[in-house]
């Protein structure tokens, strides 16, 4: 084994361990002292919540997921055309930008029950895809304005100097050059959607969505406390495989042909 192969074993060794330990260690401190369930359930009694009610959990997985990949993909989308609009034209970046920086500033939790009004309670599921893009839009637009400034500005030259128009510097050298900037943002974005539909899901209210905040309200009305943390490692599972996935997507696009990870 070479070293760096060593080191990468490390990478995944280290904190499967130290979660293996963290797991033993709750497990045995909760029967040791005794704890309520209601309190704090031992792993034991999460897993076996998660295997019981694993059908309507998983349900409630996948409808909390595909909402905060919409509004990842909106995030995304929308990040990435208003930045090009911002680098093309100073007014349009001066008109904007002050209304892009008070939706971020703004808890979602204060303008949810506004967001819920307008589109109504039976378009549940729309609100929460509005109220997760509010979230999730933001560090797309700031990274990726930056990254199409981040230009080497000999390479600006050199590409007026042959000709290139507005379209083909833009294709041929800002995108490409900003693609560090947009896939790390990606990796902030992806995780801000989640809680986005997480919280926009608990202000929805009982019964408007069937999604996993739903049944984390459900379980704690219901003292199901096992079923809570079901639910919550639900959830953290989601946003570690969305991160995991970006950045197995940044690693293999810009391994290929971007210097910043040769």
């Amino acid at each position: 084994m070479n070293g760096a192969s060593g080191r990468a074993y490390l990478r995944w060794l280290a904190p499967l361990a130290l979660a293996v330990a963290v797991v033993v260690l709750w497990e045995v401190l909760v029967h040791v002292f005794a704890v309520p369930v209601y309190r704090l359930p031992a792993p034991s009694a999460i897993a076996l919540a998660l295997y019981d009610g694993h059908s309507t959990l998983l349900e409630s997985a996948w409808h909390t997921l595909s909402l905060a990949l919409i509004a990842f993909v909106l995030a995304v989308a929308g990040g990435i055309l208003l930045a090009i609009a911002f680098t093309r034209s100073r007014l349009v970046e001066a008109a904007l930008y002050p209304y892009a920086v008070v939706l971020q500033v703004t808890p979602v939790v204060a303008i949810a029950p506004l967001i819920l009004i307008w589109v109504g309670l039976d378009n549940a599921p729309l609100a929460v895809v509005i109220l997760a893009w509010v979230v999730a839009f933001f560090p797309v637009l700031s990274n990726m304005t930056l990254g199409l400034r981040a230009v080497d500005p000999g390479l600006r030259a050199l590409f007026r100097l042959y000709g290139a128009g507005a379209w083909q510097e833009l294709r041929l050298l800002r995108l490409p050059a900003s693609l560090p900037y947009l896939l790390s943002a990606m990796k902030v974005s992806a995780g801000l959607s989640l809680v986005g539909v997480v919280v926009a899901e608990f202000v929805a209210g009982a019964g408007t969505s069937p999604g996993l905040a739903w049944r984390i309200l459900e379980a704690g009305n219901r003292l199901q406390t096992p079923r809570m943390f079901a639910a919550l490692v639900l959830l953290a599972a989601i946003g570690v495989a969305l991160f995991i996935a970006l950045s197995c997507l940044e690693r293999r696009v810009l391994s290929r042909w971007h210097e910043s990870r040769r």
